[in-house]
């Protein structure tokens, strides 16, 4: 299996080579540095396990990822599904099916998976606008944590290929709804800065619910409080399965929190973003810092607090008899406050993303200090309500650490690193096993303590346990005897086998993105400038082992042990950060750029010490051989 996947080009003879070499110890790097050429690391040595892990789930993942579509999808690219999906909802978990597979091809994985990424995105575009859930290839109405699940998918697009035209000209269009451009979505008040309704796309606001929208979502939220304890004739969250009973829980919705602003529509941040790091284009920047500055402003305004529900004349609580809780995704229903701290981390890191300005920060920092002040203690740890409603704070439980790290992954100020050992046990994370979650980002503890040199075994570990998963997915496709009107619209991102926090934490040294909508943060991202694509160029591996505020240390790995290997590092996966020098050995070298160019010589390793300043450069799409556009092909 190694040798058939091991980048289609070392023989059986190499990899005997390779293996055999994690057995002998290193030698030390050397390098020649000119100039024009960069940096050349020249003295081989045997690959460290990590590297030849990293190199072969790189190429592993392809071939799984052929089988689940062989499974699952026609040769149109649509899923094997229903011919029938009524409601709003659904859309999003269509194309979470393979939401990832373009950036497994920006992280180095074959030309193959980015050209099924498209197909498959247009394919699931038209079934799901058969459907009904999609007009003008956007979803016509739904909320902005569903969104956020679908639209990571194309923002890894403007990552992988920049220039094609088709990407390019739904970018700015989708971000046209947002922004007052298309008259059939007039979801935006540019006067009062506030997305008119929580239901929102390409048919405009929703701000009338209808029980046909709500069909297929009913039973899951069943599971979860009511909305409100107030609604006639309801007293049970049984209710939403009971048809006598349902209307006036819709009612409750329709009258109280279908009009007007709520955090959650934050992460459209993200979707005008996009189309900034297309054109550069200062509207769609400045939109961005007028939506995140008003709701910094309407939390000043509520004394701190962000509320959940804003009128649509900008008035607090205006359809809640002025209480600042209630609204939809708010502090009480579904979820509370982690839907509070997703959309305000999100749209934070992307107002810092076009500023350079960590002020942003104060943003969901501010929230976590709301929910910390009424923390209770249970044993050595404490717990913070979740969710506010008449009677005040409730739903105490411990505070997802990972949405900490985010935070202090931007800022690098040791207040946010005291607010994680507040709120976990840090000396724990080097011993937390390999687990995958939905959105494919709950290993950041254990890779934190990694960078943090307490957990050195964490690179082969993750590697491994993304294999065994990949592994547990193909079993799961296997065995599924399942026909389509049994299956639940999650069923096809349950089995895509396709895994790849690991990669994006170990080659780009940063965080998985944060699933309902976040961009990706990284300190670096990979260029090949041999075949002129993005990623690890074949045979190379790489290592971020150590970030602060002065840069990183970069390990990097030819594992081809005949032929040189050529890659460029960008600082930041948008070009945002800027190298100030790097050392290699006792030499050092000033760069003074976003791009460093790199010569490895056949079985070459060697280390790299990279100094950077960070969100020094307005971040965009572009490849380092474009011009100051971005050509549109």
């Amino acid at each position: 299996m190694m040798t058939k996947y091991f980048s289609g080009r070392a023989s059986a003879l190499a990899w005997t080579f390779i293996l055999s070499a994690l057995f002998l110890g290193l030698t030390d790097v050397q390098a020649r540095q000119s100039p024009n050429d960069g940096i050349a690391i020249k003295t081989p040595g045997p690959p460290p396990a990590w590297a030849v892990w990293e190199r072969f789930l790189l190429d592993a993942l392809y071939p799984a990822a052929k089988e689940y579509l062989d499974k699952f999808t026609r040769p149109d690219g649509t899923l094997v599904w229903r011919d029938v999906w009524p409601g709003m909802d659904g859309s999003d978990d269509g194309y979470e099916g393979f939401h990832n597979w373009p950036m497994y091809y920006v992280l180095g994985g074959p030309p193959e998976i980015h050209d099924l990424s498209r197909k498959l995105w247009d394919g699931v575009t038209r079934q799901f606008t058969a459907y009904g859930q999609v007009h003008n290839e956007f979803d016509g109405y739904y909320d902005w944590m569903h969104h956020g699940e679908s639209y990571i998918y194309i923002y890894w697009f403007g990552l992988a290929n920049p220039t094609v035209a088709k990407d390019r000209e739904r970018a700015l269009r989708f971000a046209g709804l947002y922004m007052g451009e298309d008259p059939q979505a007039p979801n935006w008040d540019p006067e009062l800065k506030l997305i008119r309704s929580p239901i929102n796309g390409s048919h405009g606001p929703r701000f009338v619910n209808s029980a046909e929208d709500w069909v297929t979502h009913r039973p899951i939220l069943a599971d979860y409080p009511l909305p409100f304890d107030d609604i006639p004739n309801v007293t049970e969250s049984s209710a939403w399965n009971d048809d006598e009973k349902f209307p006036y829980i819709l009612e409750a919705l329709n009258s109280r929190m279908m009009r007007g602003d709520v955090p959650l529509n934050l992460t459209a941040t993200s979707l005008i973003l996009n189309a900034y790091m297309y054109t550069g284009e200062e509207k769609y920047k400045q939109w961005v810092i007028d939506y995140v500055k008003a709701w910094i402003e309407r939390t000043r305004k509520n004394g701190g607090i962000t509320p959940d529900n804003v009128g649509l004349s900008g008035k607090i609580g205006e359809y809640m008899d002025g209480k600042w809780w209630g609204g939809y995704y708010g502090w009480r229903w579904p979820h509370g406050f982690f839907n509070i701290l997703e959309s305000t981390t999100i749209s934070a890191t992307n107002a810092l993303l076009v500023t350079g300005d960590r002020n942003y920060l104060a943003f969901p920092r501010s929230q976590i200090d709301v929910v910390t002040r009424h923390a209770r203690h249970v044993g050595k740890r404490i717990v913070v309500p979740h969710r506010y409603k008449d009677d005040g704070w409730y739903a105490y439980q411990r505070l997802n650490p990972k949405y900490l790290i985010n935070l202090w992954y931007a800022s690098e100020l040791d207040e946010d690193w005291q607010r994680i050992e507040e709120h976990d046990d840090v000396e724990a994370w080097k011993t937390l096993p390999y687990r995958k979650a939905k959105g494919d980002d709950n290993n950041e503890r254990p890779w934190v303590s990694f960078l943090r040199g307490e957990n050195p075994d964490y690179p082969v570990n993750v590697l491994r346990g993304t294999y065994k998963e990949t592994l547990r997915r193909l079993e799961l496709i296997r065995t599924d005897r399942t026909t389509p009107d049994e299956q639940d619209v999650h069923h096809f991102q349950q089995h895509n086998p396709v895994v790849v926090e690991s990669l994006v934490q170990l080659t780009l040294g940063g965080p998985n993105h944060i699933y309902h909508g976040g961009l990706l943060h990284c300190r670096v991202r990979y260029f090949d400038p041999v075949q002129r694509r993005p990623g690890l160029p074949p045979d190379v591996a790489a290592l971020v082992e150590t970030i602060d505020r002065q840069g990183i240390t970069l390990k990097l790995v030819n594992l081809h042990p005949t032929e040189q290997r050529e890659v460029i590092v960008q600082a930041g996966a948008y070009g945002e950060h800027s190298f100030t020098h790097v050392k290699h050995g006792n030499e050092r070298r000033e760069v003074n750029g976003k791009h460093l160019k790199v010569k490895l010589s056949a079985g070459a390793i060697g280390t790299l010490s990279l100094g950077m300043k960070r969100y020094v450069n307005q971040p965009t799409y572009a490849f380092p051989w474009h011009p100051d556009k971005i050509p549109v092909r």
